[in-house]
């Protein structure tokens, strides 16, 4: 399975962040509304449901920058490998991260569950998505 979108949910009432981790079979011919606004601003949304095969959400206290909220880039960039699709955001750490967490469009999703679990993070997996 191979990331292809992650997904915003927001925050719950401790505070932490929650995000939605979409997975697919494939990577061709992916696409979602809003996907060629560039940049992104908030625009892209998920790709189409029929392209979702798999779906794990993490909560934490790490909170991520995201492709779909850049005012530089847009989702092409990340698909394209020119920019990752969510980012480890530093700004209220006193000193820079051994290691910073990034996730690419394509990624292995062993590669994902390997990185968080780095920091004390587990991907909690949804049902088997069935698109017909």
């Amino acid at each position: 399975m191979k990331l292809v979108y992650i997904n915003k949910v927001g925050q719950n009432w401790k505070g932490e962040f929650i995000y939605e981790f979409l997975f697919s079979d494939k990577v061709d011919d992916i696409d979602g509304e809003g996907w060629d606004s560039y940049p992104s601003i908030g625009c892209p949304e998920p790709p189409e449901k029929k392209f979702i095969k798999e779906v794990g959400s993490i909560v934490t206290n790490l909170k991520l920058d995201l492709i779909q909220e850049s005012a530089s880039f847009g989702m092409w960039d990340a698909v394209d490998g020119i920019i990752a699709m969510a980012w480890e955001n530093l700004e209220n750490y006193d000193e820079y991260p051994e290691r910073r967490l990034y996730f690419s469009f394509g990624e292995d999703k062993k590669s994902i569950e390997v990185k968080l679990y780095e920091k004390d993070v587990v991907l909690n997996y949804n049902k088997k998505i069935i698109n017909t």
